[in-house]
């Protein structure tokens, strides 16, 4: 029989570790949101749902062992979260998931600016790439414009 792991008890205290916590916490957030997407979608957007949703639980498994590699412990997922609209239909769930995906995009920005590590600055602009690709995906179901932004996850 094999002793228990103990998990990382060490609160993020660096700017690039709580960056990366917020993160996790905003991936945990878009999980729980694209359920109501589902719940909402048409059949023919079902393989972008479960897409977005695989690479979202990706992401958020790797950020959190990276956080764990640096012995710093990860926020824990939520219950429930409050939807930042009401989703009645196909069109109100793919706004949502515009607006999760932008939501993403903000949190991966601040840590590609407050990473400190070339693998940190990688990890972040490959999940801020990523978001910002689903974004327009999902721009392009909602017949959302422009269908891309400059400067994903900034004011600019």
């Amino acid at each position: 029989m094999t002793s228990p792991t103990p998990s990382p008890s060490k609160q993020p205290e660096s700017a690039d570790d709580k960056a990366l916590a917020d993160a996790i916490a905003a991936e945990h957030a878009t999980i729980y949101g694209y359920g109501f997407v589902s719940a909402h979608s048409m059949t023919d957007l079902n393989d972008l749902v479960a897409e977005s949703l695989s690479e979202h639980r990706a992401r958020r498994d790797d950020a959190i062992e990276m956080l764990a590699s640096r012995s710093v412990a990860a926020p824990v997922a939520a219950v429930g979260y409050q939807l930042p609209m009401p989703v009645k239909d196909w069109k109100d769930a793919a706004t949502l998931a515009i607006r999760m995906e932008t939501d993403d995009e903000v949190a991966w920005r601040a840590v590609l600016e407050q990473a400190r590590s070339s693998t940190d600055r990688a990890f972040a602009v490959t999940a801020l790439t990523q978001c910002a690709v689903r974004a327009a995906r999902w721009r392009h179901v909602a017949t959302a414009w422009p269908l891309t932004v400059p400067f994903p996850g900034g004011s600019e």
